[in-house]
């Protein structure tokens, strides 16, 4: 029989606890706390699951949230544009998750509640998950796919423009993907631009638009001519959105 060793007082204390009541409710609060937020933090996963859904909110806005990857993805069924968003701590341990802008995007609570924000509802609006959905990917494109594409992003944008704006790529195998999800999102920006009200002045300073494979993901506007550098190792997160080609036609940063 002899003393107990300090796996077995472990074990009894542990039991006794667990009688009392006392393990069990401290047990189930760390479980529910791990389950809705892991024991990493910010690592883009604090949404709960599942990891690809689609979520509704109040006004009918609906969208799929993909956390598979690093960094979650965002995408409205009414736009053919991705969203790439950073989780960053905000107050009561809630999380908001925001564009390449600094502008937020999602905000998600302890509990596991989310709330979109969108141009229409800044404020933000509650939403509820509708069911499944797929993970957003890059698709693996050939030289012809990859023209057929950056044709239509062309098309796209000067008809918003009511001219032609021509795009130039180049683009390797790894980064045709890239490339050409950067042309559309390009294209969704100048449309974007061609509803403001001060659409002629910033519409007027685009001759042309340049995509390439660089360091960074950035835009640049320089004597008409728009420069979109994209990072195929960073997978969507290697181009900039339509936010801030948006900002950059407008004269921000």
């Amino acid at each position: 029989m002899g003393r107990p060793s300090a796996v077995s007082r472990s074990i009894c204390a542990a039991a006794i606890c667990a009688g009392l009541g006392f393990a069990s409710a401290a047990a189930a609060q760390e479980t529910l706390r791990q389950g809705l937020f892991g024991r990493q933090a910010l690592t883009g996963r604090e949404l709960g699951p599942p990891t690809v859904a689609r979520y509704v909110s109040e006004d009918g806005d609906s969208f799929i949230l993909d956390r598979t990857q690093d960094r979650p993805l965002l995408k409205f069924d009414d736009s053919p544009e991705v969203w790439v968003l950073n989780p960053q701590p905000a107050p009561r341990g809630d999380v908001i998750y925001k564009n390449d802008q600094g502008e937020p995007v999602l905000r998600a609570t302890r509990l596991g509640g989310l709330t979109v924000f969108t141009p229409h509802r800044p404020s933000g609006e509650a939403v509820a998950l509708a069911g499944g959905g797929s993970p957003l990917r890059l698709p693996v494109l050939g030289p012809q796919a990859l023209a057929e594409r950056v044709v239509a992003a062309s098309g796209r944008a000067s008809h918003a423009a009511r001219r032609l704006i021509p795009f130039d790529v180049e683009a390797t195998p790894r980064s045709s993907g890239l490339i050409a999800d950067a042309a559309l999102v390009v294209s969704e920006a100048i449309i974007r631009i061609s509803r403001r009200a001060d659409a002629s002045r910033l519409l007027a300073k685009f001759r042309e638009v340049k995509l390439i494979e660089g360091r960074r993901p950035t835009a640049s506007l320089s004597r008409g001519a728009l420069q979109v550098t994209v990072v195929p190792s960073l997978g969507l997160a290697g181009r900039p959105s339509s936010e801030r080609i948006v900002m950059v036609a407008a004269g921000g940063r």
